[in-house]
């Protein structure tokens, strides 16, 4: 891992073995309680035409995590002072949960930066009858149990059932992922996460944009897709059968082919 200073942070980050300048870039932000690594269906998939980076949010992997309250402002303007430090002026983001969030924060701060945007299972508001959800979570991982106490019923929503049961070892290592993740890091950008509000400005969105979403997600399900796809002019909306929260992993192939097929068609 790579570290660059910004915002007062030191916020870590990987470029995939075989950058070349002439070729276009993708930038991968992962969701709350993960890290970069949780995007390791997607690099054979692109490395081949893309330079690919991804980065551990402020407060996630090996990034600073400041105790306080985090705001979507200021985890976007990490972002895009991280694509100034590495040297991208355009880029190609992806971004799912609270990844897809920062996404559309940044594309508002600084559009000129982003080629095309793919916000995957994701949301653009936060309905005020969650908030007590997010304070209740917030309570638990203060508690001695720590990110063990949010865990199993984070597993729960981020892959169906079935997926379970049939592939323990990825459910384990994204378990311990979630179990890793500093307490203060998950305070912090569940925080911006709650603050989130972004609906009514994404019309200003101009660069093409894919929302994807899986068909059992039940954190951000389809009708949140719906909102954000209906809200930025010409977005696509793809939905991914058989697939809860983290879509990316639960079915990589639906997944990377719509992202192939949606960079055919923007090209």
């Amino acid at each position: 891992m790579n570290t660059a200073h910004v915002n007062g942070i030191d916020l870590a980050y990987t470029i995939e073995p075989g950058a070349r300048p002439e070729r276009p870039w993708m930038v991968f932000a992962h969701s709350l309680a993960a890290d970069h690594s949780m995007w390791w269906p997607q690099i054979d998939a692109f490395t081949a035409s893309h330079n690919v980076l991804r980065f551990d949010t402020r407060g996630h992997g090996a990034s600073g995590a400041p105790d306080g309250d985090y705001t979507l402002e200021s985890l976007a303007s990490d972002l895009l002072q991280l694509l100034d430090v590495v040297g991208i002026r355009q880029c190609h983001f992806v971004g799912l949960s609270m990844g897809g969030m920062i996404g559309q924060a940044a594309v508002l701060l600084d559009p000129k930066r982003f080629e095309t945007l793919v916000l995957a299972d994701t949301s653009s508001r936060m309905a005020p009858e969650a908030l007590p959800v997010w304070e209740a979570r917030i309570a638990a991982v203060r508690g001695p149990e720590g990110m063990g106490a949010v865990a199993p019923a984070t597993l729960e929503r981020w892959f169906t059932a079935p997926f379970r049961e049939r592939e323990p070892q990825v459910v384990a290592r994204i378990d311990r992922g979630i179990r890793n993740t500093r307490v203060a890091g998950y305070v912090g950008c569940s925080r911006a996460i709650m603050k989130l509000d972004l609906t009514d400005r994404l019309g200003q969105v101009r660069c093409p944009t894919l929302v994807i979403v899986g068909d059992q997600d039940p954190g951000t399900p389809p009708a949140m897709a719906e909102v954000i796809a209906r809200a930025i002019p010409g977005a696509r909306l793809e939905v991914i059968a058989r697939a809860a929260h983290l879509a990316n992993i639960e079915q990589p192939e639906a997944f990377n082919s719509l992202i192939r097929r949606f960079y055919s068609s923007a090209a």
